[in-house]
């Protein structure tokens, strides 16, 4: 058997009696490390052990070191045939991650282990700080920081801060979710007479302490009123919509909602496009608003609510990644697009190709929506060789707009109108040309030129209305060779 005890947080007072006892009576001691506390009381009362400090030199990173702990642990174990003793700093079973391998191990080797209870660093924590867990408490380990999810609405403690660098990726963590002034408890010896050390430090001071060492913990009090998260918004759409929320709010559909969806996309889309990060941050806020609702008012209708938003957006991602979250190897960009699409053609159940034309929605700007119908036919080999072809096919359309245009068959004009875009658009497409941002770009150019027929006709004493349109036209050619 293994019998695994704890030496508590560093205070020989903190030590049990039932780990002392074994302690006492066993010939085979292992120590996880010498540094900590306890080990020089254990020692000074004839208590001989080894320690596992040299495994921190042999091994690159520390989740080896108690790999390798473990390992020989239960070799040992099987070679001695009699029982031994791992103590660790602290309690067992908090933060202690060699203890959880060991215990893995174990049970896979039918090796008996038996828990020794302790008093943990936490419980000194608590005691000095005077916490009261009630009010919600989570640990997390420095090591897996990055891993972990914050929380203001609960007191956070962090543990194992062993040094400046470890201590500078903390902070570095904490600070994309607390504001950089937050105040922090920086824990040292937390119940060790003499060395105890707890002091309030700002946030961005975690890093620039001195005494930083195997002993220190960070502690963030629950702060509500912080930073807001997506929670925050998650509850503020429930008071909006709640019995004496916003009358506008309360009454919105997914149908009056539709437009907003689109307004703000393309006012974010213009933030891109202007290299704005001010106002990128405000129209992406303004898209998550957008989703929040729509979600808001799933959940009401008793459909879905914004979990299964998530939940389904994380597994259309996982499983159109099977190169990443699966074994599937590709070569590059273009076999993770041949991935993507064939997997969405099996989930959305599309047999043929056009299936696929049909499946593009309807709701596209018409010259996106024509580029995405285009690429899709020519995957097929629906399409001209070059872009020459397709050049001559824009002649042939705007010859037969020609014929047509005078007529008063509004139908055929509007047809003969649609067939010539939708080979300008072809056109671009070949030339690797986004149409709809050719488009735009010719819209701001108008815009930009028309701005300064105006100005040039206020300065002049005239008004655009008196104007000719030759006189409109020559300042239009100034434009142009202005803007050049």
């Amino acid at each position: 058997m293994i019998k695994i005890v704890g030496l508590g947080p560093g205070a020989k007072e903190a030590l049990t009696i039932g780990t002392l006892d074994i302690l006492k009576k066993s010939k085979n001691v292992y120590l996880r490390t010498r540094k900590h506390p306890t080990v020089e009381y254990i020692e000074s009362i004839g208590i001989e052990f080894e320690t596992y400090d040299n495994k921190y030199e042999e091994c690159s990173s520390f989740d080896e070191v108690y790999a390798c702990i473990a390992k020989d642990l239960v070799e040992k174990s099987l070679n001695i045939k009699e029982d031994i003793v791992y103590a660790v700093p602290g309690h067992p079973l908090v933060a202690e991650k060699s203890v959880v391998m060991l215990n893995e191990l174990c049970k896979k080797k039918d090796i008996k282990t038996e828990i020794v209870p302790a008093v943990s660093f936490i419980d000194a924590l608590m005691e000095s700080l005077e916490i009261d867990p009630i009010e919600g408490f989570k640990i997390l380990d420095a090591f897996d920081i990055k891993n972990q999810i914050l929380d203001k609405r609960v007191g956070i403690v962090i543990t194992q801060v062993y040094n400046k660098l470890i201590a500078s990726e903390v902070k570095l963590r904490l600070l994309e979710y607390y504001k950089d002034d937050t105040e922090i408890y920086f824990v040292r010896a937390a119940g060790v007479k003499n060395l105890e050390s707890i002091r309030k430090i700002k946030l961005y001071e975690l890093d620039w302490q001195e005494d930083i060492d195997y002993l220190t913990s960070i502690y963030i009090k629950r702060d509500v009123n912080s930073s807001k998260d997506f929670y925050d918004l998650l509850e503020i759409m429930d008071v909006l919509r709640g019995e004496d929320g916003c009358p506008w709010d309360k009454e919105q559909t997914h149908e009056s909602l539709k437009n907003c969806l689109i307004e703000e996309c393309y006012e974010t889309i213009e933030a891109i496009e202007e290299k704005d990060d001010d106002m990128l941050v405000e129209e992406l806020g303004d898209v998550l608003l957008q989703v929040v609702f729509h979600s808001k008012l799933g959940e009401e209708e008793g459909f879905f609510n914004i979990s299964d938003v998530i939940n389904a957006i994380c597994s259309k991602m996982i499983k159109r990644h099977p190169h990443i979250f699966g074994d599937v190897k590709v070569k590059g960009t273009e076999d993770v697009l041949t991935n993507w699409e064939n997997i969405k053609k099996e989930e959305q159940g599309l047999k043929s190709c056009t299936d696929s034309l049909k499946h593009i929605p309807k709701q596209l700007p018409a010259l996106m929506r024509a580029k995405k119908v285009q690429s899709k036919a020519a995957k097929v080999g629906f399409d001209f060789e070059n872009v020459g072809p397709a050049m001559d096919k824009v002649l042939e359309e705007f010859n037969e707009v020609k014929n047509v245009y005078k007529s008063k068959n509004k139908g055929r004009i509007e047809e003969e109108l649609g067939d010539l875009l939708f080979s300008c658009v072809n056109v671009a497409r070949f030339l690797d040309i986004d149409p709809e941002n050719a488009l735009n770009y010719t819209i701001y150019k108008f815009i930009s030129r028309f701005e300064y027929i105006e100005q040039t006709a206020v300065k002049k004493g005239l008004k655009l209305e008196n104007m000719t349109l030759e006189q409109m036209d020559a300042l239009w050619n100034e434009a142009k060779l202005l803007k050049k």
